[in-house]
């Protein structure tokens, strides 16, 4: 997987553009199967996931390529509706086909997907879903085997407010006859993203980012030409890591309102933060204020992806904070790999109380996931010494050669 050798002490400064989301681009990937036409996703990253789906997808017979930034899919071609299980274990977001497959195919024979390990992530509020508008489901041979001839639009009430699960039901619902109703969605800003390009393919869905969505199902769907929204996990994590190294930076290509909830915590943390329509600044210096509790939430909440880095701001800030983890259960992996570093943590089930050290030291620590991973690389930046990060593939998974980016910021960090 490779390495990160990384010495720490460096303040960041400048300014740098802000990757495509990872996690609107996949299911957008996905609603790609839904129409004949070429889709084409414009400044799409080169990260192992997209990578990943992009296998998926040509196993299913589309075809996939690049043309600068942008990635080009035309599923014209697809005839197959078995998914490659290669690559599906490698990649939680393969689940995103089951319901584009099943609009265009009428079945769908999908593995259980892979991912981070970071907890059970079960895809049964996708299925219980998917049942509901009145597809078949079954499991042959470790497969999950769906049947979407009888599909009709229907009411869904999800229990919890899953973004997967709310994305896969309204791509199954586009091309289903009748209205579809689905209750307690979730309301992550990539769910509206993929509201506005199925609805630029011809689609007529409502009400993505609150909590009651609507899908009216046509017939068909066309090509079209779409950019995605900025990554806001990619730029919180930079913003966390200039909180924690001190400077200022100026981070081009955001959506500031994505953002909130860090914006907030990261102001209390003594940080100067000034927004402009797509662009942040953030400026600190000294050690961080370490708040009282952060707890993730679904959005508008603070962000899951952003703990296990903020838990690393913690570790070097003044004072005591805690983090209460309430999505996934099994997310601080990376705490036993920080305590490495000279951090003070301990962790009691989804509670992670954590009290701040003057400085970190270097040491050899490995990337459980992809979020944890870079929690580790923030914490290398600010170490005395030298920091090796191990199984960096994680991080490949969704931050575009992360190591370019903080080095142009002025950290030091290379790839081994």
């Amino acid at each position: 997987m490779g390495n990160f050798a990384i010495t720490g002490g460096n303040r960041l400064r400048g300014e740098v553009e802000v990757q495509t989301s990872k996690n609107a681009v996949l299911p957008l990937m996905a609603a790609a199967v839904l129409t004949g036409e070429p889709v084409r996703l414009r400044r799409c990253p080169a990260i192992a996931d997209v990578r990943n789906m992009g296998e998926i997808l040509t196993g299913l017979g589309c075809e996939v390529s690049r043309e600068g930034e942008d990635l080009i899919i035309d599923a014209g071609p697809a005839d197959r509706c078995e998914m490659p299980t290669g690559p599906a274990k490698e990649l939680r977001s393969s689940i995103f086909l089951l319901g584009p497959m099943l609009g265009r195919f009428g079945r769908a024979v999908v593995a259980y997907p892979g991912g981070c390990d970071i907890g059970l992530r079960p895809i049964d509020l996708h299925l219980k879903g998917l049942a509901c508008l009145g597809a078949e489901i079954s499991e042959q041979g470790g497969a999950i085997v769906c049947d979407g001839r009888k599909m009709r639009g229907g009411l869904v009430h999800l229990d919890f407010p899953s973004v997967g699960a709310t994305e896969n039901i309204m791509m199954a619902a586009v091309r289903a006859k009748g209205r579809t109703r689905i209750l307690n969605a979730a309301k992550e800003p990539e769910i509206a993203d993929l509201q506005a390009m199925l609805n630029r393919m011809g689609a007529r869905v409502y009400g993505a980012g609150c909590s009651t969505v609507e899908i009216e199902g046509v017939e068909e769907l066309h090509g079209v030409e779409f950019r995605p929204i900025p990554d806001r996990i990619a730029a919180g994590t930079l913003m966390i890591a200039c909180a924690m190294c001190g400077g200022e930076i100026l981070l081009k290509n955001v959506i500031p309102e994505h953002l909130s909830s860090l914006i907030f915590k990261l102001r209390e943390s003594a940080c100067k933060i000034t927004l402009f329509d797509d662009k942040i600044r953030i400026a600190a210096n000294g050690r961080p204020r370490n708040v009282h509790k952060v707890e993730t939430s679904p959005y508008p909440g603070f962000p899951t992806d952003l703990q296990a880095q903020y838990l690393a701001l913690l570790t070097v800030g003044e004072g005591t904070g805690m983090i209460l983890e309430t999505i996934f259960e099994t997310r601080f992996k990376h705490a036993a790999e920080l305590i490495r570093m000279g951090a003070d943590i301990t962790v009691r089930d989804r509670i992670a109380m954590v009290r701040g050290v003057e400085r970190l030291h270097g040491a050899e620590v490995r990337a459980h996931d992809l979020r944890g991973g870079a929690a580790l690389v923030l914490a290398g930046l600010v170490a005395e010494g030298e920091t090796v990060v191990r199984d960096i593939g994680h991080i490949d998974r969704g931050y575009e050669r992360l190591e370019d980016t903080l080095s142009a910021l002025g950290g030091n960090i290379r790839r081994t």
